[in-house]
């Protein structure tokens, strides 16, 4: 197995348990086929892990293991496997027919994820050490999951991604052939979250066509909803207001931009039966919150946050603050004394401690108080590993404003 010898600082963020070599961190390396494990050690020559090789990717290794005793075989990736669905078993408990079965590195599946929706396994392969073993994986996750008694009909691939190209990868999506798996299925399916029904479109949503990772966000949400008048921005496919709807909110109004995802999300209102209680309103949500906050306060009861990631790299970061904190403040303006706000960041540049100063700064100029509910983050069905900040990249916040 050929060795990476890499920097002191690479050294140091090993032993402390980061996966990641960058490409400024190898100090020398013997040639070694893209995508290929490799040893990474010491400029001493000590041992400190396994992992994929990539001269085209920017980390240029991805660590798989620190223990010299394991052999990366067909037994490995098995073991793994079973961890990993055998976790979220424990965690997700009646929710486990719509979850994320892999989370990459926080997994030791560094640049696999894979989602559940029912009977459909949906994938996105980032990484060429990845993509070199899919069948195999693939296969073998299947028939675990079968083996457990769950039904498992295709696996869809999402590499419909630019991050493929920086990789050496191409882009592309579709059904991966296996015995016994369906290739024929029109790329929707029906799942129940919450109480809640959602045409899951797997091949054109986004990412992997669902949002799973704020399950148990909207149901919190919720237990706000009964009685309330709900503005819940960006809504997307219709999440949180549909939780809201079905907890039994007075009036919910979702906004998104998208004609497409307001689209979808009138029909997953349709099918949980709650139409006549939501009302999609397609407009920027700047905008709209703009001429709200102009009005007097009081039209709405409970404001929901739920934006897209506004940054995603640390050159961006002040530019996306200054994006949450409009967005909050006017959130803040627009609701009364005792209004409630779920706010939410989904990128990992933008850290809680940054996105907690945005808010103080934001609820200063609005002259309220925050009076902070819940302080969340994302499902377990995304661990968080704490050596890998690159893990934890969803902040949820919900306040009374007083």
């Amino acid at each position: 197995m050929s060795q990476i010898i890499v920097t002191d600082k690479a050294a140091r963020a090993i032993r402390g348990g980061h996966p990641w070599v960058y490409e400024g961190e190898v100090v020398s390396f013997e040639p070694t086929e893209d995508g290929a494990i490799a040893d990474v050690c010491t400029q001493s020559g000590k041992w400190l892990g396994s992992g994929f090789y990539n001269s085209k990717s920017k980390i240029r290794v991805r660590l798989l293991t620190r223990n010299h005793n394991d052999s990366i075989d067909a037994a490995f990736w098995q073991r793994r496997i079973r961890y990993a669905v055998d976790y979220r078993k424990t965690v997700m408990g009646d929710a486990f027919d719509n979850c994320r079965l892999i989370f990459g590195e926080a997994d030791g599946f560094p640049g696999l994820t894979v989602d559940r929706f029912g009977p459909v396994l949906v994938a996105q392969v980032l990484s060429l050490g990845m993509e070199l073993r899919k069948a195999e994986l693939f296969s073998d996750l299947v028939s675990y999951l079968r083996e457990l008694g769950e039904t498992i009909d295709a696996v869809y691939e999402r590499n419909d991604v630019k991050l493929r190209e920086r990789e050496g990868m191409q882009q592309g999506k579709g059904f991966f052939e296996l015995p016994g798996l369906r290739t024929d299925l029109d790329g929707h399916v029906e799942i129940v979250e919450n109480g809640v029904h959602y045409d899951v479109d797997y091949i054109n949503g986004q990412k992997t066509g669902f949002f799973l990772d704020q399950k148990f966000n909207r149901a919190a949400v919720a237990r706000l909803a009964k009685g309330k008048r709900v503005l819940d921005c960006f809504t997307h496919t219709g999440a949180f207001g549909l939780n809201c709807a079905l907890a039994g909110a007075a009036e919910v109004i979702s906004v998104d931009v998208s004609a497409d995802a307001l689209e979808q999300a009138a029909k997953n209102a349709a099918l949980t039966g709650v139409s006549d209680r939501v009302e999609y309103v397609k407009s920027d949500v700047f905008d709209l919150l703009t001429k709200l906050s102009e009005e007097k306060r009081g039209r709405y009861d409970l404001v929901i946050l739920d934006p897209p990631a506004f940054t995603k790299s640390s050159a961006t970061v002040a530019s996306a603050i200054r994006g949450y904190k409009e967005i909050n403040l006017k959130a803040m303006r627009i609701l009364p004394r005792g209004g409630y706000l779920a706010t939410c960041s989904c990128s990992h540049f933008m850290t809680d401690e940054k996105f907690r100063a945005m808010l103080h700064d934001a609820a200063k100029d609005a002259q309220v108080s925050l009076r902070q509910i819940e302080a969340r983050q994302q499902g377990p069905d995304h661990p968080i590993l704490w050596n890998v900040p690159e893990t934890d990249y969803l902040k949820f916040y919900i306040f009374q404003i007083t």
